[in-house]
C-alpha cells in the first residue's frame, strides 16, 4: 500500500541498525552476546521479509503463508525437538523475541505465540515422551502448525469451571462434542490441542486433533477489526473421534491447562511492550519529519509531551517484563506475577497507541502510516489470555492473603 506522496511517510520501526530507539534504558544489554545475535537475526527477518507484507495482508484479513518457511529457518523452536542438542532459551531471550514480534506486527506475534507457546507448550508440558517425539520435531521446524482450542462461544473468564466441550470414552478412543471460538491458526493448523471435560470424571483433559479429522470443523471468523492477519476460527466438534494415543497423557485437570496459560500470559506482556515500542518509534519518526508552521512538529511542547509519556509507559512496562523473566528463569515466579504484568503492560499499551494516533492526527487512522493497525490490534491483546479484570482479581487475591473476589 503506497503512502500519500504529498505527506511525509514515517520510516517506522523497521529501518535502521542496532538497539531499538524505544529501549531508552538499554534493557537489551542484559542479554548475552549470543542472545543479541539471535535477536539481530529475527529483527532483520522481520524488517526485510515481514514488514513489507503486513499492511496488505492486514487489510485483506489474510495470512502471509510465504513467511512460515522463514520462521522455521530462524530456528527459534528447534530446541523443542527431543533430539535437538540445543537447550531451551532463557525466559529473558524468549521475552525479547516476543517483543520483536509485537514490534513488527501483533498478528505475527500472536501466530508464533499460539504455535510455539500454546500448542507446542501443551505438548511439552502434558505430552508423553512418545507424543513429544511424534509431534514436536515437525512443529519445531514450522513444518506442522499448531492451534490451541480452549475458549468457547458462550464462555470466557469462567472457563475453569464452565467448560462445556465434552470428552466421552468409547472403546480405544474418545468422542469429543462441543464448540470453540476465537481459535487462532485453526483454519489451517495441522494439529489443534482441544481441551474438553471428561463426562465420567468431570476433569479437563487435552487432546491433539489432526486436521481433517471427521467431526472437526473450523470456520474462519470474518469481519474482525483487530489482529486481522490471524486466522481465528469457530470450531465445531460433532462426534469427533480421537484415539487414546492422541490424548495428552499428562494432562489430568484444568490445573495443567492453567500452567500453560501462566507461562504464555507473560509472553502477552512482552508483546504489548513490542507494540508500544513500535507505535512510539513510528510517532517519533513522524514528529521529526512532519512540518507545521514551518518546522517539524517534534519541536512543539505538546508533541514532546506525548512522546515522553509513550516512552515512559514503554520503559516501565519493559522493566516489569524483564524482572518477570528473571523470576521465571530463577524458578520463583507465581501466577500473580504473570497476571500483574499482563494487566499493567496491556493497559499502558492501549494508552500509548492512542497517544501515537493522536500525534499523527488524521494520518493515524490511515493504514499507510501503520499506527492505526497498532491501535486496532492493541484492543485484542488487551483482552486475550485473560482480561484485565481477571488478572486484577488474581493479583488482588494474592496481595490480600487469599481473599478471593471471583464470582462464585
Amino acid at each position: 500500500m503506497g503512502a500519500n506522496p504529498l505527506l511525509p511517510t514515517p520510516t517506522g520501526p523497521y529501518l535502521g541498525e542496532g538497539q531499538l530507539p524505544a529501549d531508552f534504558y538499554s534493557f537489551e544489554d542484559l542479554l548475552t552476546d549470543g542472545d543479541r545475535e539471535t535477536i539481530g537475526r529475527v529483527r532483520a527477518f522481520l524488517r526485510t521479509q515481514a514488514a513489507p507484507l503486513v499492511d496488505d495482508y492486514w487489510a485483506r484479513a489474510e495470512f502471509p503463508f510465504e513467511l512460515i518457511e522463514g520462521f522455521g529457518a530462524l530456528g527459534l523452536a528447534h530446541w523443542a525437538d527431543p533430539d535437538s542438542p540445543e537447550s531451551r532459551p532463557s525466559n529473558l531471550l524468549s521475552g525479547f523475541l516476543a517483543l520483536e514480534m509485537g514490534h513488527a506486527d501483533a498478528s505475527l506475534a500472536t501466530f508464533t505465540g499460539v504455535h510455539t507457546g500454546l500448542a507446542m507448550g501443551s505438548i511439552l508440558a502434558c505430552g508423553s515422551e512418545e507424543q513429544k517425539r511424534r509431534w514436536l520435531p515437525a512443529m519445531s521446524r514450522f513444518e506442522k502448525i499448531g492451534a490451541f482450542a480452549l475458549t468457547e462461544p458462550h464462555g470466557g473468564s469462567d472457563v475453569a469451571g464452565g467448560l462445556k466441550t465434552t470428552a466421552r470414552r468409547d472403546g480405544d478412543g474418545w468422542i469429543l462434542d462441543g464448540a470453540k471460538r476465537w481459535i487462532g491458526n485453526a483454519t489451517f493448523a495441522d494439529l489443534t490441542v482441544v481441551w474438553a471435560r471428561d463426562t465420567a470424571t468431570n476433569h479437563v483433559l487435552g487432546f491433539v486433533v489432526e486436521k481433517d479429522t471427521p467431526g472437526f470443523t473450523a470456520t474462519k471468523i470474518e469481519n474482525k477489526m483487530a489482529l486481522r492477519i490471524v486466522q481465528n476460527a469457530d470450531i465445531v466438534l460433532e462426534g469427533c473421534r480421537v484415539p487414546e494415543s492422541d490424548r495428552l497423557q499428562n494432562a489430568h485437570s484444568f490445573k495443567d491447562t492453567a500452567g500453560i496459560l501462566r507461562q504464555t500470559r507473560s509472553g502477552v506482556a512482552w508483546q504489548a511492550v513490542g507494540v508500544m515500542f513500535g507505535a512510539y518509534e513510528i510517532a517519533l519518526q513522524y514528529a521529526k519529519e512532519r512540518e507545521q508552521f514551518g518546522r517539524p512538529i517534534g519541536g512543539f511542547q505538546l508533541v514532546q509531551d506525548l512522546l515522553v509519556k509513550m516512552l515512559g509507559n514503554a520503559t516501565a512496562s519493559c522493566g516489569m517484563a524483564v524482572r518477570l523473566a528473571q523470576l521465571q528463569d530463577a524458578g520463583i515466579y507465581r501466577d500473580e506475577h504473570s497476571a500483574l504484568a499482563k494487566a499493567y503492560c496491556t493497559v499502558r499499551m492501549r494508552e500509548s497507541v492512542g497517544w501515537a494516533r493522536e500525534l499523527l492526527a488524521g494520518n493515524g487512522i490511515v493504514l499507510d502510516y501503520k499506527v492505526g493497525r497498532f491501535v486496532a490490534d492493541a484492543e485484542a491483546l488487551y483482552s486475550y489470555e485473560g482480561t484485565r479484570e481477571i488478572q486484577t482479581l488474581i493479583v488482588g487475591r494474592a496481595v490480600t492473603g487469599g481473599l478471593s473476589a471471583f464470582v462464585r
